[in-house]
């Protein structure tokens, strides 16, 4: 995204200089230097030639589309101490035609492994940050974000400083920072959890993705806690298949998380399960469960979660459907085992709203409407079914899918949607480099396949913002309006481009419109306009 590569991470105010020789040493790298030249200090880390700052070990990694080596020139001028490469890198004229490699007066590490041995070197030359943190992990396909709001709320709860690491924004003891990946790059996630120990965090609720463990990303970072929510249809882009999405996922339980908690409403979660994993079911048996479960008509719920050694607690959440019960008692199963109180688990749950996560946006109007982040298959069967369960009449959805990305989900969140709504608008989500026809076709497709008697109404309104307002248009008393896919983003990305974009923001407009009986304001999509906002986080969407 070019918002990600434009953002300069954080960094700690000290640093502790690591010697290059030792570094290398302690990551099994081949160190090649001219035997004259004295110890090199590396004193930060940066695979981005242009964030390169004097005394850097550079990273220049392999890629798909080029090799980091070709950028060491850049990364040289700008001082870096070190390059931890590959041995095709070592060879690249980029690196070894420039001067002060010649000289001798700039180490290579090279390492077969580099992307692995990153995290590990970072979080040598950061200090070992996680070690001086509570890292309460979170991965799974759905329920990431929800899960670690609500960990954050009750560690506040109890009184300690946090951080919170995820793709919706990244805070530092409550200073808030726009989130690039959903979990940062190796070296920018070990200068980031740096420096939130210099500011006084003790406790870091993280999304975990399976981008950030098969590439690495999180190499170097000690887990307090390990715990798993699901897993679906996602990413297929870049996996294999189910079973390659899933390896990835569990190489969070390797050893690397010191307690682990699964979820075991799914096979997948059973397949975690070892001697010392404290599993979490609403509707089985485990060691922490759900029972008394109430859902209110204004979507709060709460249940009764009972855990090991008589642990009984009262749960209240503001967010609606059966998942969230789930990652309500997956939290609750998290923090009893990071030590947090009862009472303050009780009531930091009680407290969270979700950005873009079955978030309501109500002006008085007379029927239900709701903003989620949906954008996978189970995702959006899930969040359906729950706006189902609220309302006594129609659930009208506004749904797209992105492009360059999983295109088989397409046709597979078209038919989960049309099964489940009265009235499916097929529209735009972003579409990137792709033509957006191509990826409506691809949903009406799937929607289509879904016998008539078993599905509601089909619309294709490409301009979402046009499709947001026709679906607020056709709502009436006891409906519930669901605009669905980009839910905390504000921005949509149209050939190259991310234009100001907000699903909350064009629904409040839509439902102004209609309650001060304009009608036809707001429609256009208005792409004459790019801005820089952040449109979406590459691993998750």
């Amino acid at each position: 995204m070019p918002s990600a590569v434009a953002t300069v991470p954080p960094r700690p105010a000290h640093v502790e200089p690591v010697d290059a020789e030792q570094l290398a040493e302690s990551l099994g790298a081949r160190l090649v230097r001219a035997a004259a030249h004295g110890p090199t200090a590396v004193s930060g880390a940066t695979l981005r030639a242009q964030h390169v700052r004097a005394g850097d070990l550079f990273a220049a990694l392999p890629g798909a589309r080029a090799h980091g080596a070709d950028f060491a020139g850049e990364a040289l001028d700008a001082g870096a101490g070190a390059v931890l490469t590959d041995e095709t890198g070592a060879e690249r004229a980029a690196l070894t035609g420039h001067p002060r490699v010649q000289d001798g007066s700039v180490p290579l590490l090279v390492h077969e492994a580099p992307r692995g041995a990153l995290g590990v070197a970072a979080a040598h030359i950061y200090g070992k940050p996680s070690q001086r943190l509570s890292i309460l992990g979170i991965t799974g396909t759905s329920g990431k974000t929800t899960t670690t709001y609500l960990l954050e709320s009750a560690l506040r709860a109890a009184g300690f400083t946090t951080g919170l690491v995820g793709t919706v924004e990244t805070r530092i003891a409550g200073q808030r920072l726009d989130s690039a990946f959903t979990t940062p790059e190796a070296p920018d996630l070990q200068a980031l959890l740096a420096v939130m120990v210099e500011h006084g965090v003790t406790h870091v609720p993280m999304e975990v993705s399976s981008h950030a463990l098969a590439l690495g990303r999180v190499s170097g970072t000690r887990f307090a806690v390990g715990a798993f929510t699901n897993l679906s249809q996602d990413h297929l882009d870049f996996h294999r298949d189910l079973d390659d999405y899933f390896a990835a996922k569990a190489m969070l339980f390797d050893g690397r998380s010191e307690h682990e908690v699964v979820c075991t409403d799914t096979e997948w979660g059973n397949r975690l399960v070892g001697p010392t994993t404290v599993t979490v079911s609403t509707v089985g048996e485990a060691v922490w469960t759900a029972s008394d479960i109430v859902a209110t008509p204004t979507g709060e719920q709460r249940f009764r979660a009972s855990g090991p050694d008589d642990v009984r607690l009262d749960i209240r959440l503001r967010l609606p459907g059966p998942f969230n019960v789930a990652n309500g008692l997956l939290a609750a199963a998290v923090l009893h085992a990071a030590g947090v109180p009862a009472a303050a688990i009780e009531r930091g749950l009680a407290e969270v709203d979700v950005p873009g996560r079955m978030e309501r946006v109500a002006l008085g109007q007379d029927f239900a409407a709701v903003v989620d982040y949906s954008h996978k298959p189970g995702a959006v069967s899930a969040v359906l079914d729950a706006a189902r369960a609220q309302v006594t009449g129609k659930v009208i959805v506004v749904l797209g899918c992105g492009g360059d990305r999983d295109a088989a989900k397409r046709p597979v969140m078209g038919e989960a949607a049309a099964r489940r709504s009265d009235l499916l608008i097929v529209t735009d989500d972003n579409p990137r480099s792709e033509n957006p026809g191509t990826i409506r076709e691809a949903m009406l497709t799937g929607a289509r396949n879904v016998p008539g008697g078993q599905r509601g109404e089909l619309i294709e309104i490409g301009d979402r913002r046009a499709a947001i307002a026709e679906a607020v248009r056709r709502a009436e008393d006891g409906d519930v309006v669901v605009v669905a896919g980009k839910g905390h983003e504000t921005g949509q990305e149209v050939a190259g481009v991310v234009h100001s974009f907000s699903d909350r923001d064009e629904l409040a407009v839509a439902l102004r419109t209609r309650l001060e009986g304009s009608q036809g304001a707001g429609i256009g999509l208005g792409h004459n306009a790019p801005t820089g906002g952040r449109g979406c986080d590459e691993e998750e969407r």
